[in-house]
């Protein structure tokens, strides 16, 4: 079953931690947001594959974006 990572609010993507393809452990860090000057974490919240990557280092994204797909 595909787990969405959404993004809870806007931001820049400062930090890219993975590529599409690559095997993830649950608690793993997968990017960092940068919002209004802080970084944000996002961490893997299961194990998987990254089967799909919306999002690129530098890009400005928005709040509920799927960042990335874990299968």
């Amino acid at each position: 079953m595909a787990t969405n990572i959404k993004l809870e609010t806007g931001g820049s993507v400062w930090k890219l931690h993975v590529s599409e393809g690559e095997e993830v452990k649950a608690g793993q860090e997968l990017f960092i947001l940068e919002v209004m000057k802080m970084e944000v974490p996002y961490e893997a919240p299961c194990d998987g594959k990254i089967s799909e990557l919306h999002i690129a280092e530098g890009d400005a994204v928005q709040e509920d974006l799927v960042a990335l797909v874990i299968d």
